[in-house]
């Protein structure tokens, strides 16, 4: 059990790993960075410590599982822990149960219902989805007076687990009844895997040598990037500027993509004299009222000079509030709800192909090499889903429908043609004319 402990020593990030009591920690970020290395070894010092301890170990496929765990962990706990081929299961003398599975359909992870697992992890946690995810964790419970439950993640980014990673772990952006403090990341490259580079100094350059995108996902470990994304010219580095004092000659609009159930996105944006587009703001709201939703924009407004406010076509469709009028009710739309409550909106234009070209372009840079639209980090839904926007599935030149209500506002936004901000001409001080004085003019005709 001593050389088990000492056999192999932990790079820095690995070693902060293993000190990590979070109820929910996540490793990894890049490849090459030791990740399965870490977690193994993470449950193995967890079963060792703790008498009694149930252990559960996931990947999505049986023969990842069984390269990446069974067949290393065989090697590493031999004479230490009792295999169980059937169950795939490692049984330790304390008593402690390291079991080993896999959920490669989406439904797979039923066969865990009902049961209690001290210690959860999901390996490359990536390629689970929300929902697997979400389920897993109604199983992470312990009766354990002495011991918190606790869930251990390790991920590259991409597949179909990428938004909800980054969400928890990248961006933090919680969910009511997620706590912040229970949500831990700990970033790992191949940089920090000594082991790596001494055995394989090849492996860096072959990373190096990849696309851009590719390469910023799988050697910088770039949440940003991941494959099928529709948008992989977005870059935070080039596209969130640091907050400035908006000039008031700039001209100003604003773009909406209705929701009530799902979001109702706002967007602020303001014009350059070189056309470049720059969103200061964002309004992100669920569950709001028409009424409610233009009182927080006339109130976030201010004495600020909008020229407009395009928003989604299908807000002019007679769906809203009833009104009793003669011979029955007409419907009102919500467009008219929110004329009435002091906006008056545009519709938008929705060629939705275009319109992603259009957003495209502006992501792209001039000849000065500044891009032609940029966000304020405060616009954090716009920010967290624009580079998450998917390839539709069905139309190569289309976005996938999902969480797109922010980028859907930033796409009426850059449709409606904003034009450049011109400023306006100095006024020429008036020559003086004494005769332009009527005291003047009335003493020269009486001479």
């Amino acid at each position: 059990m001593r050389e088990l402990l000492l056999s192999g020593t932990p790079n820095e990030r690995q070693a902060e790993f293993f000190r990590a009591t979070a109820r929910h920690t996540a490793y990894g970020g890049a490849r090459g960075g030791g990740k399965s290395w870490a977690m193994r070894r993470k449950l193995v010092l967890l079963a060792l410590a703790t008498p009694n301890l149930n252990a559960l170990l996931l990947r999505r496929t049986l023969p990842e599982l069984r390269e990446n765990h069974v067949v290393p962990l065989l090697k590493e706990l031999y004479g230490v822990a009792d295999y169980n081929s059937t169950e795939r299961t490692f049984r330790f003398p304390n008593g402690a149960r390291l079991r080993l599975g896999y959920c490669d359909g989406a439904n797979d992870v039923y066969q865990y219902q009902g049961q209690e697992y001290d210690v959860i992890g999901l390996e490359e946690a990536t390629h689970f989805t929300e929902e697997q995810m979400r389920f897993l964790t109604t199983c992470n419970r312990t009766v354990k007076k002495d011991f918190r439950p606790r869930m251990y993640y390790t991920c590259n980014p991409g597949n179909v687990g990428h938004a909800w990673v980054k969400r928890l772990f990248i961006d933090r952006q919680f969910l009511p009844g997620e706590r912040p403090e229970d949500y831990a990341f700990i970033p790992a490259r191949v940089w920090d895997n000594k082991v790596l580079l001494e055995a394989d100094p090849d492996y860096v350059r072959q990373l190096q040598a990849l696309p851009e995108d590719l390469r910023r996902a799988h050697l910088d470990g770039d949440w940003d990037v991941h494959a099928g994304q529709y948008f992989r010219e977005f870059s935070r580095e080039k596209h969130v500027a640091a907050p400035f004092a908006i000039p008031k000659w700039w001209r100003r609009f604003r773009s909406m993509d209705w929701g009530y159930n799902d979001p109702c996105c706002v967007l602020w944006h303001a014009v350059d004299g070189d056309g470049r587009v720059f969103t200061y703001r964002e309004l992100y709201v669920r569950r709001m009222q028409a009424s409610e939703v233009a009182k927080k924009i006339i109130a976030l407004t201010g004495d600020e000079a909008v020229a407009y406010t395009v928003a989604s076509p299908d807000m002019w469709q007679k769906r809203g509030a009833l009104l009793k009028a003669e011979g029955g009710f007409t419907g009102e739309s919500i467009a008219e709800l929110f004329a009435r409550a002091g906006v008056a909106l545009t519709p938008a234009d929705n060629a939705r192909v275009a319109g992603w070209q259009r957003v495209r372009e502006f992501l792209a840079v001039n000849e000065q090499g500044e891009p032609l639209w940029q966000a304020f980090p405060d616009c954090v839904n716009l920010l967290r889903t624009l580079p998450l926007l998917q390839f539709d599935a069905h139309n190569r030149e289309d976005a996938a429908d999902g969480d797109d209500h922010a980028p859907e506002a930033l796409r009426y936004a850059l449709m409606s043609r904003p034009r450049k901000s011109e400023m306006a001409p100095a006024a020429r001080p008036k020559r003086y004319d004494p005769f332009s004085q009527p005291a003047h003019r009335a003493g020269f005709m009486e001479k």
